[in-house]
């Protein structure tokens, strides 16, 4: 049985991956962690990390980059991985990511769905094919609740892009204040907010008179939430600390 701690229980993706576990046979959830420490009713809940005395296997966390202080230091001190399926994290948090997986095993991807790391590995290969013939742009979609723009997803797709390009790409958000013609060196990466989209990711590869698009749309939340109870249930087989991504729960599959 793999015991489960979920950080941010209370929230929509709380719940959601508390469902999945639900219905996920050699899974139990074991509490959670929520800043008002509200019951979870099937599962004690602690307003905090360091509050927590239940045992487990792993972390899923789906709250907020605020909390990730208390998560690590709880993973490190309890020797409990930790997935951080969370996006927003500064330049600092993710050295700090860094420092920890040193420690103990820490799973994090800005996307838990497999179908997005299939999709990565399309952009690459498009990427690496197409060249300076094309310019590439990315066009995410997600609901008006989400805080952080462009999406971690949208980054994901970017850096899968530069990666393969014979040039060094730089990134673009926002021309509104730029009057001038586009470098070719680009890759311009667009968000759009509104209503309850869970998730659209489109990449646009662009040449002379012909355009080639790859799109990934998520269309339930339970699709990054069974990702991450997957990724917990990899990392409670893992033995050696270091940082784990979803190409090593593909590949250990």
């Amino acid at each position: 049985m793999v015991r489960i701690l979920i950080s941010g229980c209370c929230g929509h993706m709380g719940r959601v991956v508390a469902d999945i576990c639900a219905g996920t046979a050699g899974v139990e959830v074991v509490g959670g962690f929520d800043i008002l420490g509200q019951s979870g009713g099937d599962f004690p809940v602690w307003s905090s990390p360091a509050a927590c005395t239940a045992e487990a296997d792993a972390v899923i966390d789906f709250s907020s980059p605020a909390a990730l202080d208390g998560l690590l230091e709880f993973g490190v001190r309890r020797k409990i991985p930790l997935v951080l399926a969370t996006t927003g994290y500064s330049a600092e948090q993710l050295a700090q990511i860094d420092e920890a997986a040193k420690s103990v095993p820490i799973f994090r991807s800005a996307n838990m769905s497999l179908g997005v790391n299939v999709l990565l590995d399309l952009v690459r290969r498009a990427a690496s094919i197409l060249g300076e013939s094309y310019d590439v742009e990315i066009v995410e979609r997600h609901h008006n609740r989400k805080v952080d723009a462009p999406s971690g997803t949208a980054l994901m797709i970017a850096d899968a892009a530069a990666s393969a390009l014979p040039y060094e790409a730089r990134y673009v958000y926002d021309r509104q204040s730029v009057r001038q013609k586009r470098d070719p060196h680009e890759i311009g990466i667009s968000a759009v907010r509104g209503g309850n989209i869970v998730g659209d990711h489109e990449i646009i590869f662009a040449g002379r008179d012909e355009v080639i698009e790859l799109k990934h749309s998520a269309m339930s939340r339970e699709v990054f939430a069974s990702g991450a109870v997957k990724a917990a249930c990899f990392l409670s087989g893992v033995q050696e600390p270091g940082l784990y991504s979803m190409s090593d729960l593909v590949t250990n599959s």
